[in-house]
């Protein structure tokens, strides 16, 4: 038998702005403990399987590198990393759907796909693998398997799942219904009846069951699925298998999740009640439980004074914030923008996410720090005709051979050394203290060929200096295409 996690790294987590944002979603997010929530996924998955097994991230082009860097963070070199690439969002069913189609190709449908969220916090690792082998068991037996979380309070921001018949002594059920999210009063009901769970978002199924039930229930989406895969081959790369799928056969694919698609048509769907933590991390409230509280039951993330103040929780990234006299707020600072938010209200944070995006504005999609599959630049200060940035280029790596129109480009190492090619094709090496400049319309390229990180401030001026004025004429992350 082949275990497979399946991991699904979408979605842009609106409700935790100004951290979360479109090109560095929730899963990439740093927890109090230093680690992200992708990371932290990746040990998880690594925890069912045995040395050498295969763990499929299923998530965006743009977020290919990001990704890459955090499977390498969670330190799990005797496991391979598969990724399925996607040209766009397509909601669970259609992701789930092309990662089935992949597995069938490779494994056979025997094989057992466990899909779990990338932005899901489960600390028990023990009782995690126990309800999994618990619904890997039920799957075996054709079962569309689900898990449960045993609700801790009238929630009314998760799905609820009713048991049915038991399927066996370990709590095992049919499930008799999916609920949506509830009112406040039938929340509590649920959790005076003692018979629902919190639908969790994972799922576990062997590749040919969750075939099956796609072919009866929404029987569009597994043809298009397999033409999918067949038009979009695979290819391996520093241990990577990588399968970018191919937009115009993706593109065909509904928008639809795998719980409307499938789950709640099934009457083949099993709940497995799982005795672990969890949470989806879906507000800064839950997010703020994660930091011990003081005696007025103050939450502190960063550098922070609080005076005269209660229940408040604060998240800074590289300021001293302070408060003087006030209670039942959530503060968030980051270098470009700040939220404050009252306590009770942090559910309607995605309203400022959904009309920055309206209005065009930038900070819906980027950080001052900006990650690149070369490193990170980092937007120091600007004006109408000038833009200053840091930019940090790991060891060994380079960006595209590119080209601007509208700007020229002053680069001062301040950290390493640089190769350069400006204009000509002989590259120039560039030390610390040194500089180069770069007139606009010159092919140029930066590489970092030692083996510390390379630190460089770039001073831009000219008359348009938005990040789409880059022409690539060669890149090693192909993005030329």
């Amino acid at each position: 038998m082949t275990v497979i996690p399946v991991i699904m790294s979408g979605g842009a987590g609106t409700r935790l702005w100004p951290v979360s944002r479109e090109s560095h979603p929730k899963p990439f997010m740093r927890l109090p403990d230093g680690q992200s929530l992708l990371s932290k996924t990746y040990g998880r998955a690594a925890a069912l399987l045995p040395q050498g097994g295969t763990i499929v991230t299923v998530t965006n082009r743009e977020h290919y590198f990001a990704s890459k860097d955090h499977f390498a963070e969670a330190r799990l070199p005797q496991h391979q990393a598969r990724f399925l690439l996607e040209p766009e969002g397509r909601n669970t069913a259609p992701a789930i759907a092309v990662a089935a189609a992949a597995l069938a190709a490779e494994y056979g449908e025997d094989a057992v796909m466990v899909v779990m969220a990338a932005d899901h916090l489960i600390q028990d690792i023990a009782a995690f693998k126990k309800a999994t082998d618990h619904a890997v068991a039920l799957a075996q037996r054709g079962l569309l398997v689900t898990y449960g979380i045993h609700p801790t309070a009238p929630e009314t921001g998760f799905g609820y799942i009713e048991s049915g018949t038991s399927l066996d002594d370990l709590g095992g059920c049919k499930v008799a219904r999916f609920v949506e999210k509830p009112d406040l009063a039938t929340a509590q009901d649920y959790l005076r009846s003692g018979n629902f769970l919190w639908n969790s978002g994972m799922f576990c199924f062997t590749v040919g069951s969750i075939l099956k039930e796609l072919q009866m229930h929404a029987p569009e989406i597994a043809p298009l699925a397999n033409e999918c895969i067949a038009s979009s081959p695979a290819q391996e790369s520093a241990g990577v298998v990588l399968q970018e799928l191919d937009g115009v056969s993706f593109a065909k694919l509904p928008d639809i999740s795998i719980d409307y698609a499938v789950m709640e048509q099934s009457t083949n769907v099993a709940v497995v009640p799982a005795q672990f933590d969890w949470s989806d991390i879906g507000s800064w409230n839950a997010l703020s439980q994660l930091v011990p509280a003081d005696a007025e039951h103050n939450r502190i993330h960063g550098d922070a004074i609080l005076i005269d103040t209660r229940n408040t929780f604060v998240h800074s990234e590289s300021r001293l914030v302070a408060t003087v006299g006030v209670e039942d707020l959530i503060v968030i600072d980051t270098a470009d923008a700040v939220l404050v938010a009252h306590a009770d209200r942090t559910q309607e944070v995605r309203q400022v996410a959904k009309q920055l995006k309206k209005l065009k504005h930038e900070a819906y999609r980027l950080h001052r720090t900006v990650a690149r599959p070369w490193g990170t630049y980092t937007v120091l200060e600007e004006g109408p005709r000038f833009k200053i940035k840091r930019i940090v280029v790991k060891p060994g790596a380079s960006l595209s051979l590119q080209m601007h129109h509208h700007r020229s480009e002053h680069w001062i190492v301040v950290q390493g050394m640089a190769k350069v090619i400006n204009g000509g094709e002989t590259p120039l090496l560039i030390n610390t203290n040194e500089s180069t400049f770069i007139p606009a319309g010159h092919r140029h390229r930066l590489e970092n060929p030692g083996v510390l990180d390379l630190v460089m401030i770039e001073v831009q001026s000219g008359e348009y200096l938005g990040e789409d004025d880059i022409v690539r004429f060669d890149d090693k992350y192909g993005r030329t295409r």
